[in-house]
Formats: structure tokens, sequence, C-alpha cells
């Protein structure tokens, strides 16, 4: 019984707040980015710079009028959409057209997210929806890269940057292989250095694997992020590319080629920990990252195309739910399926 004057109350769980909220995560998510996307900045120049600003505002401006059409205050005070923005344009090459860049934007937070019921429901990581869907429309454009640390990169702009929509973009002659592409198709490799710095051609995002494990690290130690999803994801590629290379050492590529290349280390360590879209159960988020990983190797050593992160954490995703159900804890005093 209650002493006078007081009131008792009874309330759901959970009881215990960590004290961080939802806007809190996501803007600490928003500071472990901008390293990696300064430096692609730098490495990439004005272009990047554009591709990046058109897709974060892309993404926030389909989140704010899709929540003015259904009634509902703008979420995107949430800084969710900016993460979605941010990660969207770190996987896209750094001279696509402005035009489609946006176009992949509304896509990805319209079907990928808005279309579950936003932010909580998604069943998959809107920045790789908006992005498979610009690969499935515009192959060309998606898979033409250009040098790093071109010296007229603050002064120029690539001729395809600035593409009156649905025009054939002009890809001048300053183009190049990503690594993954010359060791698929030439079988040559790149040197690791120039591998953990990202100065190579390829998406934005794929620039400087250090700067993007020191962001999830940061995550890691402020209890942001479960760093369970990339370490199963790094283990299941280091192994699975190592006992290749030792049985096949002129087919296939080493562990530290298969980490460091492409954007494995965006897609690990901020992609796939997707909160919403990964297992939450421990046994579960290591199967989910042990499927990521094998199906990265199978995609990029036997699959038509150089890289297969993005397929790779979509069909993930998907198996996500799937994942928990299998290995969720047995209720004491019952048995699988049924109560006793």
């Amino acid at each position: 019984m209650s002493a006078p004057g007081r009131t008792l109350a009874i309330e759901t769980s959970p009881h215990l707040a960590s004290g961080a909220s939802v806007d809190t995560i996501m803007r600490n998510v928003v500071y472990a980015l901008l390293p990696v996307t300064c430096w692609a900045v730098y490495l990439f120049g004005l272009s990047a710079l554009l591709v990046l600003v058109t897709a974060v505002l892309s993404c926030v401006l389909t989140e704010h009028l899709l929540c003015r059409a259904a009634g509902r205050p703008t979420s995107v005070r949430d800084w969710s959409v900016v993460i979605t923005g941010l990660l969207y344009g770190l996987t896209l090459p750094p001279a696509l057209p402005l035009w489609m860049v946006a176009t992949g934007g509304v896509i990805g937070v319209a079907l990928g997210k808005s279309l579950f019921g936003g932010l909580g429901y998604n069943a998959f990581n809107p920045a790789l929806v908006g992005r498979v869907f610009l690969q499935a429309a515009f192959p060309t454009a998606m898979t033409t890269w250009y040098p790093a640390q071109l010296s007229g990169r603050f002064t120029e702009l690539p001729a395809a940057v600035l593409t009156f929509p649905f025009a054939k973009p002009d890809f001048d002659g300053v183009t190049a292989a990503t690594p993954l592409a010359q060791m698929k198709f030439d079988q040559v490799a790149t040197p690791a250095g120039e591998l953990l710095l990202g100065t190579t051609a390829g998406s934005t995002g794929e620039t400087g694997a250090l700067l993007i494990l020191a962001g999830g690290a940061w995550l890691v130690a402020r209890n942001m992020m479960n760093w369970r999803i990339p370490a199963a994801i790094f283990a299941t590629v280091a192994a699975c590319s190592a006992l290749l290379h030792w049985a096949y050492p002129a087919q296939y590529p080493g562990p530290v080629f298969m980490l460091f290349s492409g954007g494995l280390m965006l897609g690990a360590v901020f992609m796939a920990t997707d909160m919403v879209a990964s297992p939450i159960t421990r046994r579960g988020v290591v199967l989910y990252g042990v499927l990521i990983g094998a199906l990265v190797v199978v995609i990029r050593l036997w699959g038509g195309m150089p890289e297969g992160v993005m397929y790779a954490i979509l069909l993930g995703n998907a198996a996500s739910p799937h994942i928990d159900n299998l290995v969720r804890p047995r209720v004491f005093g019952t048995s699988r399926g049924r109560a006793q």
C-alpha cells in the first residue's frame, strides 16, 4: 500500500533507459560518417561533393513531403534520413549525373522506408534500395568510374555530372577500372596501401578503410552498434578467401584484398548493422554476418559482377526475421512450436 500522498505507477518494460534517444544515436552515426565523407570529397573533388549533397537533400526532402502528405509531423529531425542520404551518396560513383542521384534518393526513401511505415519498420536498408534501383535502371552510368586525386578535381566537373534529365550522359575519357574489376577480369592486384587509403577508382565511400573502421569503433565504444555483425562478416570473408587463395593462389585473391577492396568495409560497418533490418538475437546476428560474408565471396568470385556487397546485404535483410525465428531462445516450460 502506497504512503499517503504518493502514487504507485505500474508500467510495462523497459524500466531502465540508457538515455540514448533515437535522434542521439542517429546523430552519432552521422558524426562517425563525417571523416570518410570529407575524405571522399578530398579524393574526388567537386563532383563527389555535389553527389553527396544531392543524395542527402533528395532523401530529406522526400521524407518531409511524404510525412506532410500523410498528415504526420515531419520526421526529418530524428536524423535517420540524413544517414540514409549520406550512405546512399557514399555508394555512388563520384561523377554520377545529379538527376540520377536525386531519382535514386526518392526511390530509396519512398519505397525502401516510407512504404513500410517509416523508421523502425523498413525491411531493407533504404540507401541500398535506392542504389539497387539505379544499378538496374542505369547500369552504364553506375559502372563508370573516375580515378581519385585528379589534378583539376576542385576546379572542374566531369561532363556527365550536370547531364540534363533523361539525356545520355557524356562520359569523358578520364575513367578507370576499380580494383575489383581489375582483379576479376585482368588478374591485376591493387597494392594494400592504396586499398587502405581508398586512393583508387570506385564509389565515393570506397575511400579509406581505416576511417570507416575508426567510425565504427566510435559507435561500438558508445554502445550504438552491434560489433558482432561486421566481425562475423569480416571473419567469413577472410576465412573463405584465405582457403580459396591457399588452394588456388593464381586464381583467387587473398583475404587482405577481399577485405579492403570495394564497398565491404562501408557495407559491413554502416549498412549491415541497420538496427531495423538486422536480427536482434546474439546467435542471429552472427549467422546473419556469416550469410552476408559468404554471399559477398560467392558473388565477387563467381558472379557476373565484380562487387557483391549490396546484393549480399539486401539478401541478408530479407533473411533477418527468419534467422531470428530460427535461433530465438525457447521459453522455459515450452518446446519449439507449442507450449507444454
